[in-house]
């Protein structure tokens, strides 16, 4: 009699079920993505179909960019618990150093327009930002002042500092290689190099899924069917490249443009030439640091302990977690962050004004509560808070087309943050 030859069970899947949980779609970010295509149609419909032209979203990517970049750390900030009402007033002081540094104190030693200046600026930027971080993070982990306390006296400290810097006066201009940093015509990267990054980008998406997928094989967990991968990875890719195809239909102004075929020895046709600006510097930044941070929130023991700090703090520093030192670093990487901002918005003004920055707070913590991020702590997603940024900025934009005045633009930004809290609110109380 011979013994039951015992086979190992394939692993499971997702085979049963709806079809967003085959595909491991989040409903919140499904929704997000419907409540942008009802306002980016709406907005175009009364504007007179100016709002989805190739300018306005070229535009839009751009005014997204610094908001977007804070609020991938107003995301970890608020995982655990904590606010920082002080960004916008770091982003004003951090981007008017680096301006009194391009335009008086480096000229001095290296002379104007020295190639070392922009990688010096963006350097002292993100030096300045992640010192000014780390010290309001001292005072709220080591401390004990809440963090409300301590970044609403930051922002009333760094934005009268950033007056005290120059005496209220605006520093301008910016170093011509650092203005590359705020988009425009320096900061447009062109057809070519825009269809080799969403190539390159499409390529690393197939790739990612392909290695994913391999992974939850190999610890026997749950993996989707084929056909969920490859809808996931052809729908992702036509984004990718819808994208590149709208950056790139958007031409160059028409003196740019005979100024570059001039400069270039061509000559100037007669219905002019049509020179795609392709995608802009600090989006690709934003999407850069988009996934960088959500590689240390979800692959990194760093990201991990962020949130089981935010999920339970007693729990957290009785499993051995320095708690402390966790949350000095996570304001550190906010402060950081918004030096990363503040040569994008210096850049893009060509300018360091006293104004920079102003209501910045507002918006970073409206995008990453819009984007799933919950007040009460331990959720949040750094892909949510992108895409609330560019809701936020396409509510900001689309009523400017619409001559709404700046009042009543603050009042919908308000009533937008109240409204998302309280969703937030009924999701919490359904899952639970």
């Amino acid at each position: 009699m011979t013994a039951p030859v015992a086979t190992a069970a394939p692993p499971p899947s997702a085979a049963s079920g709806s079809l967003l949980s085959k595909l491991e779609i989040d409903v919140r970010m499904l929704g997000m993505l419907a409540a942008l295509a009802v306002i980016w149609v709406g907005f175009d419909l009364l504007s007179g179909g100016v709002f989805l032209t190739p300018r306005n979203l070229w535009n839009l990517s751009v005014q997204t960019a610094s908001v977007a970049i804070m609020a991938t750390g107003m995301v970890l900030v608020i995982v655990t618990r904590n606010i920082d009402l002080s960004v916008g007033a770091i982003l004003g002081v951090t981007g008017m150093i680096i301006g009194v540094t391009q335009v008086q104190w480096l000229p001095a030693y290296l002379g104007l327009e020295h190639w070392l200046t922009a990688p010096l600026a963006v350097l002292l930027a993100i030096t300045v930002g992640g010192l000014i971080g780390l010290f309001q993070g001292w005072l709220i982990a080591y401390m004990g002042i809440p963090s409300f306390i301590v970044t609403l006296g930051g922002l009333l400290v760094w934005r009268g500092a950033a007056w005290w810097v120059t005496a209220g006066q605006t520093v301008a201009p910016m170093d011509t290689r650092f203005k590359a940093f705020g988009g425009g015509v320096e900061g447009a990267l062109g057809a070519n190099a825009t269809w080799i990054i969403a190539a390159v980008a499409c390529g690393l998406i197939v790739v990612a899924l392909g290695f994913a997928r391999r992974r939850r094989l190999r610890f026997g967990f749950p993996v989707r069917p084929g056909w969920a991968d490859a809808t996931i990875a052809v729908v992702a890719c036509a984004a990718v490249l819808a994208a590149a195809a709208i950056a790139n239909a958007y031409p160059l102004p028409a003196g740019t443009a005979r100024r570059w075929a001039e400069a270039n020895g061509i000559a100037w046709p007669e219905g002019g030439l049509f020179i795609p600006h392709g995608i802009a510097l600090p989006v690709l930044i934003a999407v850069a640091v988009g996934l960088v941070m959500t590689f240390i929130a979800t692959r990194r023991r760093f990201g991990r302990y962020v949130f089981a700090i935010g999920g339970n703090p007693e729990a957290a520093e009785l499993s051995g977690i320095n708690t402390r030192w966790t949350l000095m670093k996570v304001f550190g990487l906010m402060g950081l962050l918004c030096g990363i901002s503040a040569c994008i918005s210096t850049a893009r003004l060509n300018a360091a004004t006293n104004a920079a920055g102003s209501l910045d707070e507002l918006y970073v913590i409206a995008s990453a509560v819009i984007g799933g991020t919950s007040l009460a702590g331990g959720i949040g997603t750094i892909a949510g808070a992108i895409l609330g940024a560019l809701v936020m900025q396409s509510l900001q934009s689309g009523m400017v087309l619409l001559g709404v005045d700046t009042p009543l633009q603050n009042i919908v930004v308000g009533a937008v943050l109240v409204l998302a809290v309280w969703v937030d609110s009924l999701y919490r109380r359904r899952i639970k």
